[in-house]
């Protein structure tokens, strides 16, 4: 899609008041995006009129469509933009995990960090928009899984087995590891807002209980002294 990509020569660098008009384009194109993100998230995408995020944007409705031609493509991007977003966020969050002197306490902190993110209430709202709209736009549903939770188990698998060839693990599977990690932990959580509401949170003492009993459960099968007991194998 080209829609709001400015049609200018890259060969050619635009005078002065071009580059204006383009930062203009831009903020507009930005302001739509933000208006109709809002939009989206409070009402889904039939609930969701290119006028009223027009009038959000406070952009003529002309506008709306000079940088995107329908409503498709407008959550098109609202959506693909939020998973360039969650990628960037999870490869922070894993990415030091490898490198760990104290597993239990990292990966104690990388559980409490990681329900935290992922039940941030924008987010919760938008995968229930993505499940609810899969039928419609199946590619896009396929694009927010693959981005989303195989690559976190992807990049976890790799820190998981970096961890296990120093003997702070015994993992026979790194992806398999990271899928029970990651579920360990979010499963209660992540489930409450799915079904009870974005704004349901767990009360942060509950919430980190649970990110710590995930932990000590999957320490319990995939820490190094259960290597020494009968019972895991």
């Amino acid at each position: 899609m080209h829609e709001g990509k400015p049609a200018v020569d890259e060969a050619a660098r635009p005078a002065p008041a071009a580059d204006a008009t383009l930062g203009r384009s831009a903020r507009k194109r930005a302001a739509i995006l933000a208006a109709a993100r809002t939009v989206f998230l409070r009402k889904g995408y039939d609930g969701t009129s290119m006028d009223e995020v027009a009038a959000l944007a406070a952009v003529s409705k002309q506008t709306v469509y000079k940088h995107f031609a329908d409503k498709e493509r407008l959550f098109t991007a609202i959506v693909t933009g939020d998973i360039s977003a969650t990628e960037a966020l999870t490869a922070d969050m894993v990415a030091a995990l490898g490198g760990s002197d104290d597993v239990p306490a990292d990966l104690r902190r990388f559980a409490r960090r990681h329900i935290v993110e992922v039940t941030q209430p924008h987010l919760i709202r938008l995968r229930r928009i993505i499940i609810a709209e899969a039928e419609r736009f199946p590619e896009l549903a396929r694009t927010w899984y693959a981005s989303g939770p195989e690559r976190a188990h992807a990049l976890l698998a790799e820190q998981l087995d970096a961890l296990a060839r120093r003997g702070l693990l015994r993992v026979a599977d790194p992806l398999l590891a990271a899928q029970h990690l990651n579920w360990l932990i979010l499963s209660i959580p992540l489930n409450r807002a799915m079904f009870l509401g974005a704004d349901t949170a767990l009360p942060p003492g509950e919430r980190d209980r649970c990110a710590d009993e995930a932990v000590r459960v999957f320490l319990a099968a995939y820490g190094p002294a259960a290597a020494d007991d009968p019972a895991s194998r």
